[in-house]
C-alpha cells in the first residue's frame, strides 16, 4: 500500500501538498520464477550432452584364485636406460625383439597377461614404452608387481 506523507509543518497547512511514495523494495516474483524455470530446463537438457568421459576398467573385489598356466614376468632393470635390455623370465632380451618374443610365448595362452617388474629407479616413461610394446604383441592385461611395505 502506498505511503502518504504530509509536507511542511503540519500545524499551518501551508507548505507542500500531499505526495504519494511507492515502495521500491517489492520484487515481482512471477517473472523471476519463470526465468529460473527456463534456465533449469535448459541446463537439464544440455548437461547430459556435455558429459565426456573415458572408459575405465574398475577393480573388482573377489577371492584370489590360483593362477593357471605359466606366469610371464618381464623385469626392467635399472640399466635399461643405457643398455636397452629387459629380462623375459630369466632370459636377457633386447627391447627391439621383446614384442616378437612375447608374441611367441602368448600364442597358445588363453590368458594373455604379463606381469611387469621394475627397479625403483626406472622412470615411468620407460615402463610406458615397455607396456606399449606388450600391447602391440597382443597382451590384454599388464600387471605391475610391487613389494609390500617392509618386505625385502
Amino acid at each position: 500500500m502506498p505511503k502518504v506523507h504530509q509536507g511542511g509543518n503540519g500545524a499551518t497547512g501551508r507548505g507542500r501538498a500531499r505526495r504519494v511514495a511507492t515502495s521500491l523494495a517489492e520484487i515481482n516474483v512471477v517473472p523471476l520464477v519463470d526465468v529460473m524455470l527456463v534456465l533449469l530446463i535448459i541446463f537439464m537438457v544440455t548437461a547430459p550432452m556435455i558429459q565426456r568421459g573415458i572408459d575405465v576398467k574398475l577393480p573388482v573385489a573377489r577371492r584370489a584364485s590360483a593362477v593357471e598356466g605359466e606366469r610371464l614376468f618381464i623385469t626392467v632393470p635399472a640399466a635399461f636406460r643405457t643398455e636397452g635390455v629387459v629380462f623375459l623370465g630369466d632370459e636377457r632380451v633386447r627391447v627391439e625383439v621383446l614384442q616378437e618374443r612375447v608374441r611367441q610365448k602368448m600364442e597358445g595362452a588363453t590368458d594373455k597377461r604379463v606381469y611387469l617388474r621394475g627397479d625403483g629407479t626406472v622412470q615411468l616413461q620407460e615402463l610406458m614404452t615397455i607396456i606399449d610394446r606388450l600391447k602391440d604383441a597382443g597382451v590384454e592385461n599388464v600387471g605391475i608387481v610391487a613389494k609390500a611395505p617392509g618386505e625385502r
